[in-house]
């Protein structure tokens, strides 16, 4: 047998002896996230979604934009169900969906749940005394988040201690009300538009918080902390966007809107 014969052999031989293994690639990404839902904070919005079913989903991306049908871009991700954008601005109105990848690094579209939220500012623990004693401490002005005198014109509320009862205070140009038992600042996720109290003040309950609509269409609340015949301390939130009455959470529940795909979003 020449060599040539010999070599062709040996390759046929070597062809229908072996054994062909097929390795199967996952393309097949994971369903988006739902249950998409935001808490408002200081310079941050808390975004929160449900957990996925797939077995091998690995984790989540979350994206932002300034507009429901905007651009939407990577703020973050997480192997969680919750991620905080320190990114946010006080004011500023952001909108968040949410993305699954699994173990093979497929993604999913982005979620058709979109939650959006406008941070705003906050402080803890402030001290009025009573106007009485005191007039030029005893107001508060959310705008500038500073204590001054009850009767400036810049004044949102005012305190006063007054024949055995506790009243908060405002002028004819600002609207207030009693919004009840809270445990905490952050129970009160909007602002009522109507209620307010016909005498421009309230009675002042430990541990409730009132709602504040002020002369330039803000809304603030205050979450009452300790009283006395000379002091009142309060925890408080202002929302800077006027006519905006989201204060802590708001959720939008329907589906992105037309021409707002996950293909013409930048990722």
């Amino acid at each position: 047998m020449n060599a040539k014969l010999l070599s062709i052999l040996v390759a046929a031989v070597l062809v229908t002896g072996c054994k062909t293994t097929v390795v199967e690639v996952d393309r097949t990404p994971p369903f988006a996230p739902r249950g998409i839902y935001t808490e408002t904070g200081d310079g941050f919005i808390l975004i929160s979604w449900l957990r996925n079913q797939e077995p091998d989903v690995a984790g989540y991306k979350v994206y932002s934009s300034d507009a429901f049908d905007g651009v939407y871009t990577a703020v973050g991700q997480t192997t969680g169900l919750t991620i905080s954008d320190f990114g946010a601005t006080n004011g500023i109105t952001a909108y968040y969906a949410v993305t699954a990848f699994d173990d093979a690094g497929n993604e999913s579209g982005l979620s058709t749940d979109v939650a959006y939220d406008t941070p705003r500012p906050e402080g803890f623990g402030v001290v009025l005394p009573n106007f009485h004693f005191n007039p030029t401490g005893a107001g508060y002005d959310f705008s500038t988040y500073s204590v001054g005198p009850f009767d400036d014109q810049f004044t949102d509320i005012f305190f006063e201690f007054l024949s055995g009862t506790y009243f908060m205070n405002v002028w004819d140009d600002t609207e207030i009300q009693d919004v009840g038992y809270t445990e905490s600042l952050a129970d009160i996720r909007y602002a009522p538009t109507g209620g307010w109290s016909p005498t421009r003040d309230v009675r002042l309950i430990l541990d409730h918080t009132y709602v504040v609509r002020t002369w330039d269409s803000h809304y603030a609340k205050v979450r009452i902390r300790s009283l006395s015949d000379t002091r009142v301390i309060f925890d408080w939130a202002y929302q800077l966007q006027p006519d905006n009455t989201r204060l802590k959470q708001t959720v939008d529940r329907g589906p992105l809107r037309t021409g707002a795909g996950f293909a013409s979003r930048t990722r």
